[in-house]
């Protein structure tokens, strides 16, 4: 074994150690400044004025407008011509739907008389159209101090052939019960008269 190599060996690793030693030491008592610090500008605090808020809640108004010294100028009122209404141009009857319309003249004759005011034309049954069936059909019934008409019943329906029908019974007893009459009236009491009769016509338009 060769001392003197092992010697040399230790002797270069206590040198370098403390050469080590040496390096690091320098470096901590190296004096380390500061960076410059950039010099800071203060800006001065802003103080606001001390203000006071006023609200108000009213409105002007506006001013009222003078009145008028003058009046207002009178106007005359509108001057309407009345019409002249001729009593005998009305008619109150209802018109004729194919239906010749008789009044029985049984109790006329005098004042307070009971008098026929409206006058109902019958529907024309649409069978009998069809058929092309024509005919008569005679009502009775009793005019009531209302001047209505009550137990209104057919007393007689034949054909234009003669025959008798029934197909006109029921359009018959309904328009002889919408007929109006002005009833009769003795001593300022107004009477029921039975047995008044009409007689319907049922005829197709050719």
């Amino acid at each position: 074994m060769n001392f003197g190599r092992v010697i040399i060996s230790i002797a270069l690793a206590v040198g370098t150690t403390f050469g080590l030693l040496f390096l690091m030491q320098a470096l901590i008592n190296t004096d380390l400044k500061a960076d410059d610090q950039e010099e800071t500008v203060r800006i001065e605090d802003i103080h606001m004025p001390d203000t006071t808020i006023e609200t108000r809640y009213e409105a002007a108004k506006p001013d009222k407008p003078e009145t008028p010294d003058t009046p207002p100028p009178d106007i005359p009122e509108p001057d309407f011509d009345t019409p002249e209404i001729n009593p005998q141009a009305l008619n109150m009857d209802a018109p004729n739907l194919g239906s010749d319309i008789n009044i029985s003249t049984s109790g006329l004759g005098g004042d307070g008389e009971y008098l026929p005011i409206v006058k109902v034309a019958p529907q024309y049954p649409r069978r009998a159209a069809q058929r092309g069936i024509e005919g008569f059909v005679t009502v009775e019934y009793t005019v009531t101090t209302t001047g209505a008409t009550r137990d209104v019943e057919v007393i007689e329906a034949i054909t234009k052939d003669g025959d008798e029908t029934s197909i006109f019974n029921r359009a018959a007893i309904r328009a002889a019960e919408k007929f109006k009459y002005k009833p009769r009236v003795i001593d300022g009491t107004a009477i029921e008269v039975p047995g008044v009769r009409n007689r319907f016509t049922f005829e197709l338009q050719q």
